[in-house]
């Protein structure tokens, strides 16, 4: 049976993307048969682009990426400037597919844990379906600590399990007083663990990401 984790981010441009294709990249070097899946793209394909290089090209970009929307706005918006209904039903073949050809699928999700993607149905709703654990990417900047912990509990409350927060560093700004203390506060503060922090440009994840992968038995033996 397949494994896998989801991917989700305390806002867009937190770096999702970024880090799905270092841990991607991570774990083809390590051998395991991963690969990752884009079920929602908005505006460009860039980000579904990068996980199929990240796959090293073993699956097929319309398999990473099922539904891909030119508008770049939030699915639901975007689904109504083109007059369309989001095929969410296509998405969760694609991820069936998915995983029963592969050992690992790593999911990136669009925006945030709560972007809408019908007018019923959020992200949050299609990770549920999913059931994977939950991995949350967290850009350190000022507004870190409400953002995360909103997100961490929402992932609760629709009966996810969190794994823990990974605290990444989107740009090469100079250090200020939030982001130099993010990192400890939030290991204070919240009941799941900071996995790691991820330096701006870094070309390779801290041992921390496969170590937490393994001990929470997320990886296990695939």
């Amino acid at each position: 049976m397949s494994q896998g984790i989801f991917i989700t981010a305390t806002d867009t441009g937190a770096g999702k993307t970024y880090f799905t294709s270092l841990l991607l990249r991570e774990l083809r070097a390590a051998g395991v048969d991963a690969v990752g899946f884009k079920p929602f793209c908005c505006g460009d394909r860039e980000d579904a682009d990068r996980l199929y290089e990240a796959c090293d090209g073993v699956v097929d970009l319309g398999l990473i990426n099922p539904v891909w929307l030119r508008v770049p706005a939030a699915p639901y918006t975007a689904a109504l400037v083109e007059n369309r209904t989001l095929d969410v039903a296509t998405a969760l073949d694609a991820f069936q597919t998915l995983s029963s050809r592969h050992a690992f699928v790593v999911v990136e999700g669009v925006g945030g844990w709560r972007v809408p993607l019908t007018d019923q149905l959020c992200l949050s709703d299609f990770a549920a379906q999913l059931a994977l654990p939950v991995l949350v990417v967290v850009a350190n900047r000022l507004g870190a600590l409400n953002h995360t912990q909103l997100t961490v509990d929402s992932i609760a409350a629709r009966g996810s399990v969190c794994a823990g927060v990974v605290l990444n560093e989107p740009d090469s700004a100079e250090p200020d007083p939030a982001r130099m203390t993010n990192l400890g506060v939030l290991e204070q503060l919240l009941a799941v663990p900071v996995w790691c922090e991820v330096a701006h440009g870094a070309g390779a994840l801290p041992a921390a990401v496969l170590k937490n992968l393994r001990g929470q038995g997320i990886l296990g033996g695939a």
